[in-house]
């Protein structure tokens, strides 16, 4: 039977803050405008790509537009086998389940996290190694406070089916990094060796806000890793951390 290591209620509202927060900053960052209005639906996939693509580089949409493409017709044709334009949709569900959380709209949050795992799942039933979807059932689980053997099973089919790519990778890290301590010994090495070779690879930014996310229990863990990498990676990282504020 899986134990569950629930966060205590009291700490529950910052915790579901902190876990929501690292899956959006992982996926956008800018304001575009976009529309998809009665286009054929070969076209409305190839427009959702587009806005995966967009999405994926860290851009993202104005509320009003992203809830526009979530409820218009276009989207309402798209299958499951669609997996662009399906996960188009759930890159621009998350800023809204965010706001909601923001501004204390406990139902319209419940019905965002619902839709986003209601997602993923139908993405799964057809590409059953979307690395991409796993991550966001993990991350829903995180963010509902669950860190049992069942949610690190998600995040290892993260791993299992996209090990080395690197936009999985960063959004992987802003997800992980935060829950390291709670993680089997096995998954934990996963987390901090993506960590450490991000920064290895130069993409050190999201590690750095990853990091500044952690708690000083896992930060000195993590701090271990940044040690036994080369000079100037540590170097790279500190400067990161520095233009972060920290």
């Amino acid at each position: 039977m899986n134990r569950v290591r629930a966060v205590p209620e009291k700490q529950n509202g910052s915790w579901r803050v902190v876990a929501l927060r690292s899956l959006i900053v992982a996926v956008c960052a800018g304001s575009l405008g976009w529309a998809v209005v009665g286009t054929p639906r070969s076209e409305a996939v190839d427009e959702f790509r587009l806005v995966e693509t967009n999405l994926l580089q860290f851009a993202s949409f104005h509320p009003t537009t992203a809830v526009a493409a979530l409820t218009g017709a276009t989207a309402a044709e798209i299958t499951p086998c669609d997996t662009h334009a399906m996960r188009a949709l759930l890159l621009l569900e998350i800023p809204l389940a965010d706001a909601a959380l923001r501004s204390g709209a406990v139902g319209e949050f419940d019905k965002r996290t619902d839709s986003l795992q209601s997602r993923a799942r139908e993405i799964l039933s057809c590409s059953p190694r979307d690395s991409f979807a796993w991550l966001i059932l993990f991350g829903a689980a995180t963010q509902h406070g669950k860190l049992d053997e069942h949610t690190f099973d998600l995040l290892t089919m993260s791993y299992e089916s996209s090990p080395n790519e690197a936009w999985i990778g960063i959004r992987r890290t802003m997800l992980a990094t935060p829950v390291v301590l709670s993680a089997p010994k096995m998954i934990q090495d996963r987390i901090l060796t993506e960590f450490q070779n991000l920064i290895r690879d130069t993409l050190v930014e999201m590690p750095a806000r990853a990091y500044l996310r952690a708690s000083a229990p896992a930060r000195a863990l993590l701090q271990s890793r940044i040690q036994a990498l080369d000079p100037l990676s540590q170097k790279r990282f500190s400067d990161a951390l520095h233009q972060l504020g920290a």
